[in-house]
């Protein structure tokens, strides 16, 4: 960026910034709140980068395996160096931005994408430091609160700002759109930025949560938007099978080859007929590919998924229920949503075409409408299915979600909560797919409704103290 409107408003923040600007308690004290949400969303195995990191007061909080911080004001980083002799502090301009220690994995712009002097042109320079998965991070201030904080620098309480652009939530999509950046999930922390005590800590907590609205900052989180082709050479099909004897062998013929190898790997879990004679007794080849076959060592499908997964070789792994409920022939869906880079994490949904008369009862059929609003809302991005079994991961992200598992803990005997929480405290863009539900051909189903939908609650409740009530 060389034209000469952005020299001068670079010299203009430059020579703003060299006056040292004062930090209030106030300051000190937001700074320490969008601190504290940035260490719920960043994975401390992360490389970490912010543009505009002033001092480094921001990223000195933030726990990440390497931290690198870039400014445009050599007085600033030269303060940060003396006060953060920890961080990797350099000066430089975002718009013109050139490094050949990258690429990391997380991007921050906290609160200085308004001062960029030209915001399009410093986004799109950001695809020089990012791979694939790395994930742009960006707060900016609501603008509803545009009076309240002139207000507060009028009196001394908030530090003053150079004059700068005031952008809006949807300006900033727009701008990412323009520079090849996707935001699929926004919300807004902080209501009350003062220092109080009890007060605040309640406020922050239990009701910022539910008024988005009006928070005074706005995170959004964005991946690439056009991120390269990437075919699996293998993908591993996770079949949990548990009273499931009738329907080992449609599976084997039903299931298409994914990538240039099918991995079909069979967990048996517990059963009461004779399901495991029958997997125990298959071959180890099939038509597309090769045949797995274990038996859980734990209770419930979620373990079954986890230990499977575990054992899989794939680059992408899934899951297709025993019952076949879930058509195998939709799975090439899924693997093409994660191979085309629309999404992370692919989520079968059974609520958008019309199913067979006897695959879902009304009260399932409510409940899991209300659980899609719930988690719609849980995880800032849309979900409208969250019990449909199939969900669909590359093997790598998957892996970081078992590595941080400890954070939710053992608490989803489905499995099905447990991979699309983990998935969004992995900053993954989960993409529903529609599928036509068919009712099972062998059987009785596994699940006791009433007890399960008591189940179900108590773990969306211990979520939301996990993910949003923090």
């Amino acid at each position: 960026m060389t034209t000469l409107a952005a020299q001068q408003h670079h010299q203009a923040i430059k020579k703003y910034y060299d006056t040292e600007p004062k930090q209030t308690e106030f300051s000190r004290y937001y700074q320490s709140l969008l601190a504290h949400r940035y260490n719920l969303l960043i994975s401390p195995e992360s490389r970490v980068l912010e543009i505009g990191c002033g001092e480094g007061e921001l990223l000195s909080q933030i726990k990440a395996k390497s931290r690198v911080g870039i400014d445009l004001s050599p007085h600033q980083i030269e303060r940060g160096r003396q006060l953060h002799p920890e961080l990797d502090l350099r000066e430089g301009v975002g718009e013109s931005l050139q490094m050949e220690d990258g690429p990391f994995d997380v991007i921050i712009i906290s609160d200085t994408l308004n001062e960029a002097a030209d915001v399009e042109e410093l986004l799109r320079r950001l695809h020089v430091v990012s791979h694939r998965g790395t994930r742009l991070i960006i707060n900016i201030y609501n603008t509803l609160w545009y009076p309240f904080l002139r207000l507060a620098r009028s009196l001394g309480l908030a530090a003053p700002r150079p004059v700068s652009s005031w952008l809006s939530r949807q300006d900033v999509i727009n701008l990412c759109v323009l520079a090849d950046w996707e935001i699929f999930k926004s919300f807004g922390q902080i209501l009350l930025p003062l220092p109080l005590g009890f007060l605040s800590g309640f406020v922050n907590r239990w009701m910022a949560p539910l008024a988005n609205w009006a928070c005074l900052s706005i995170f959004l989180i964005g991946r690439k938007r056009t991120p390269a082709r990437r075919d699996p050479k293998c993908v591993s099909v996770v079949v949990p099978a548990r009273n499931e004897a009738g329907s080992i062998a449609q599976t084997i013929e039903r299931v298409p080859r994914l990538g240039e190898e099918t991995e079909l790997i069979f967990i048996e879990g517990h059963s009461k007929d004779n399901t495991w004679e029958v997997i125990s007794a298959l071959p180890d080849t099939f038509a597309n590919g090769r045949i797995v076959k274990m038996r859980q060592t734990g209770k419930g499908k979620g373990n079954a998924v986890i230990e499977a997964f575990r054992v899989a070789s794939g680059d992408i792994v899934t899951i297709l229920d025993a019952d076949l409920t879930m058509p195998p022939e939709e799975l090439p869906k899924y693997i093409e949503v994660l191979a085309s880079g629309k999404a992370d994490c692919a989520n079968g949904v059974r609520l958008v075409y019309p199913m067979d008369r006897e695959a879902m009862r009304f009260a399932n059929l409510c409940a899991n409408k209300g659980f899609s609003l719930i988690f719609s809302w849980l995880l800032g991005q849309p979900v409208k299915d969250t019990l449909c079994g199939t969900k669909t991961l590359w093997r790598e992200d998957y892996e970081k979600i078992d590595r941080n598992r400890n954070y939710f803990g053992d608490f989803d005997p489905f499995g099905d909560f447990d991979l699309l929480f983990g998935a969004d405290k992995q900053n993954l863009k989960i993409m529903d797919i529609p599928i036509r539900y068919k009712e099972r051909f062998y059987g009785e189903t596994n699940i006791q409704r009433w007890r399960s939908g008591v189940i179900l609650s108590r773990m969306v409740i211990f979520a939301a103290r996990r993910l949003k009530f923090v």
